[in-house]
């Protein structure tokens, strides 16, 4: 579903929620298994893009507006601030994740792949990307990865991601994001 001018980052059915565009688009739409890998929600925000980022790149606040409920904490307050960083989350049933930034534009795009406390990643990843919109606010995209996962006990829970999982994310982030730039 893509947004209409009428109303920006939605239509009918609400905001967009499937996948989103980059240079892989051709390969994963082509079909295949690893379209059926990649899913996404997106959404319009009426906050600035930088704000917003802020929100996603501060592990601390990570939990405040994870839709899914699986995060519980973050081990550090301080935002990352390119690839390379590793920042490190404490989940609600205990486990430890070790999150290594792998895109990073600031107020624009932050992707990261999780691992097990101190191993390596396990091939899936977590994308948001910020385009600042001409008529005001930020059309949001969430995407989860999962095309290079290939560990079979993660891959069960990985099928299990929906794009209104990270709609319900998309939602949590709109709310603060929102709240926020009313404050400010």
């Amino acid at each position: 579903m893509e947004a209409t001018d009428q109303n920006p980052g939605t239509d009918a059915q609400g905001p967009s929620v499937g996948w989103y565009g980059s240079a892989r688009e051709d390969e994963l739409t082509a079909g295949g298994e690893d379209s059926a890998r990649v899913v996404c929600a997106r959404d319009v925000i009426a906050a600035p893009p930088e704000a917003i980022f802020e929100l996603i790149a501060n592990p601390m606040r990570q939990a405040d507006w994870d839709g899914n409920d699986n995060l519980a904490y973050a081990e550090s307050s301080e935002p990352v601030s390119g690839v390379g960083d590793v920042f490190v989350m404490t989940l609600t049933n205990g486990q430890v994740r070790d999150n290594h930034i792998v895109e990073f534009e600031a107020g624009r795009l932050i992707a990261w792949k999780p691992a097990s406390a101190g191993d390596p990643p396990a091939g899936h990843l977590w994308r948001w990307v910020l385009t600042p919109r001409e008529a005001g606010g930020t059309e949001v995209t969430h995407i989860y990865d999962w095309s290079g996962l290939h560990d079979e006990k993660r891959i069960p829970r990985a099928q299990g991601t929906t794009s209104q999982m990270l709609h319900a994310s998309l939602l949590r982030l709109k709310s603060l994001a929102e709240a926020q730039a009313e404050d400010r």
